[in-house]
């Protein structure tokens, strides 16, 4: 199944709140005919259009292929959470590659976030960006945890921005029966994903980025000079980008056999006025500790924005708002009446590892994917990184591309179905409480 094409309307963007309230630019034009360029970038996400503006502002000519519209996929329909590290958290890492490589990886992940930041500054993008990101717990042992973590975050990272309130605190801020406690992280941040997308296409676009969308790149013929080919155009390139996440199709047999496309769904309701402190008592967002994890924030608006609910299976069902009101009521119960004004799937890509998947498919082909979760600045860094090595800058990017990584069991054949059954196992657990 191409999921580029499986749940959405062609050359449009979802019906999500984040499209109804974003910019929305002309398309950009068809690539129609023979081009060339020192870097083809396929993929218009964070990824894509992160290589693609820093490659453009050291010079080279750069043109971005894209198969649908730039920020169409995870990148313009996530949480907008831009976190702190790595994907998997520090104590997990250093027990993965050790305290040494750990330190490495935790100081690239906090590098990401501060680029995502001053780029974002530096760009004048208007993102919504506001700081604090709280993980909760749903009993007093996972309450430790994030105690205990927060601790080790100081001692051994020099972290001092998680923060632990007490209990009357904690209601205070989140005011939800389903958590016991939690901590919250001051440094990190939540945005407006799609205003982010959107505003770094604007700068690639100005910086001299050639960006072309319904540009679906169907065979890539490496070389010197490599060859990549779509439906009406074909663009030469001295090198290539491949950043296509969960959108990868069959492009590449070593990078899909790692990194696995699964669903997401998010819901925005309606405007809460006064009745939004009973959400949240500030404006941060929130995480939880679930298997299947709840994410959600204050919309500029004061609408909830609330993630969740599991997928079996690469359609979207048809009512994604139903799926996903079941989720947000075990958190906040008094919403069980509450209107749905929007409500959109999408498609991430995670790791069996939930680390992000770096590799140089051929000297002049490089590919960043697999953010599971974690990708609003581990992409953009991704990004920065993968256009520093196309200019043999490669050591951030041979860094990351260090990260543990193995192949799904059973190829892309059967790797969907052994992890529904995961899936399907871990949610229970998150449902008896164990």
């Amino acid at each position: 199944m191409n999921l580029l094409h499986a749940n959405d309307q062609p050359g449009a963007y979802p019906q999500s709140w984040y499209a109804a309230t974003a910019p929305l630019p002309d398309p950009f034009p068809v690539l129609k005919g023979a081009q060339r360029a020192d870097l083809c970038v396929i993929g218009g996400g964070y990824t894509g259009l992160s290589t693609a503006l820093h490659a453009a502002e050291a010079g080279l000519s750069v043109i971005l292929l894209e198969a649908q519209r730039v920020g169409f996929g995870a990148s313009g329909r996530n949480g907008g959470q831009l976190g702190s590290g790595q994907r998997q958290d520090q104590m997990t890492l250093e027990k993965m590659v050790g305290p040494e490589n750990a330190r490495l990886y935790w100081r690239l992940g906090e590098e990401a976030k501060q680029h995502t930041k001053d780029l974002i500054a530096r760009l004048k993008i208007d993102a919504d960006l506001k700081p604090g990101i709280a993980w909760t717990g749903s009993n007093r042992a996972e309450v430790q945890e994030l105690h205990d973590y927060a601790a080790h975050l100081n001692a051994r990272y020099d972290y001092p921005h998680v923060e632990i309130p007490d209990d009357d605190s904690f209601r205070r801020i989140i005011p939800s029966p389903a958590y016991a406690g939690g901590v919250i992280d001051r440094d990190g941040a939540h945005l407006h994903p799609l205003k982010y997308a959107l505003g770094l296409a604007r700068a690639a676009q100005a910086a001299g980025v050639r960006i072309f969308e319904r540009s679906e790149v169907h065979r890539i013929d490496p070389g010197a000079a490599t060859s990549i080919r779509t439906g009406a155009g074909q663009v030469t390139a001295a090198h290539v980008v491949l950043a296509c996440n969960g959108y990868l199709g069959g492009l590449d047999r070593t990078v899909a056999a790692r990194v696995m496309p699964i669903n997401n769904f998010v819901v925005a309701t309606e405007p809460l006025g006064d009745d939004a402190a009973k959400v949240l008592g500030e404006d941060i967002a929130v995480a939880d500790s679930k298997f299947v994890v709840n994410y959600y924030r204050l919309s500029a608006d004061r609408r909830l924005i609330f993630g969740g609910g599991e997928s079996y299976g690469y359609r979207f069902p048809k009512d994604i708002a139903a799926k996903v009101r079941r989720p947000m009521t075990e958190v906040y119960p008094h919403l069980r009446d509450v209107r749905i004004d929007y409500a959109w799937g999408g498609t991430l890509a995670i790791t069996m590892k939930r680390l992000p998947f770096f590799r140089r498919l051929a000297p002049n082909i490089l590919t960043a994917s697999g953010y599971s979760g974690h990708g609003v600045g581990t992409a953009t860094h991704a990004g920065w990184l993968m256009a520093q090595a196309v200019q043999g800058q490669a050591a951030g990017f041979d860094a990351m591309a260090g990260m543990p990584s193995v192949p799904f069991p059973g190829g892309p054949a059967l790797r969907s179905p052994l992890l529904v059954a995961a899936m399907s196992w871990y949610a229970l657990r998150d449902r008896l409480g164990v």
